[in-house]
């Protein structure tokens, strides 16, 4: 879509820069987060790893590595929610520790009040550009529809099962009324035999009796 290509691209341009500006002059930066940092890890105090950087100029770059590779892959439009999401974490603690306009006074307090809500307003279309699936359905949506397509392919499964068990159970009656039906005609015949047996039987002894 022709909107996304126009707006990945200028909702990007101000972190590209900020992350180019923060690389070129790291030391500087740092001189404007160092009190904040320098705060933060006093009170944290052992509980911060070893392995988390506590060098403000460390971290100026890092911040900067971020928002520019992440600006960069907004624009292009390459994992745009991703990258919006990383811009958004960056974006976060650099306004809490560059723009603490309720320390300020004067002048100084005016200037940080419009860059903290500048960067607000960053952090509402880096919501909506994570948001943004393009038309395309989301992560939670498309969880949400397999398990309701696997739940209605059990429940068919399910209902198969039981149409075949009920089905091999009326052929069974069938087959088991079949069976007696057929014994009964059996049984009917012999009885009709040896009726006949007795009745020749009688007569037999009937004409033995007279021949004596």
């Amino acid at each position: 879509m022709i909107l996304r290509r126009v707006a990945r691209p200028l909702l990007a341009s101000m972190f590209i820069t900020g992350g180019i500006n923060a690389l070129r002059d790291a030391e500087g930066h740092a001189q404007a987060v160092k009190p904040v940092i320098d705060k933060t890890v006093d009170q944290a105090g052992d509980s911060v790893p070893e392995a988390v950087p506590t060098d403000p100029v460390t971290l100026v770059r890092i911040d900067g590595a971020v928002k520019l590779a992440a600006g960069t892959l907004l624009a292009l439009g390459k994992f745009p929610r991703l990258a919006a999401g990383a811009l958004l974490a960056s974006l976060v603690p650099t306004t809490a520790a560059a723009h603490r306009f309720w320390e300020m006074d004067g002048d100084d307090r005016q200037q940080q009040t419009i860059q903290f809500l500048k960067n607000t307003s960053l952090a509402g279309g880096l919501l909506l550009a994570a948001a943004d699936t393009e038309g395309k359905p989301s992560v939670g949506w498309r969880a949400k529809h397999a398990v309701r397509e696997a739940g209605k392919q059990v429940q068919g499964t399910t209902d198969a099962v039981q149409k075949n068990v009920q089905k091999s159970q009326k052929n069974l009656q069938k087959s088991a009324g079949r069976a007696g039906a057929k014994a009964g005609k059996a049984a009917g015949k012999a009885g009709k035999a040896t009726g006949r047996a007795g009745k020749v039987t009688g007569k037999a002894n009937r004409t033995f009796a007279l021949s004596r």
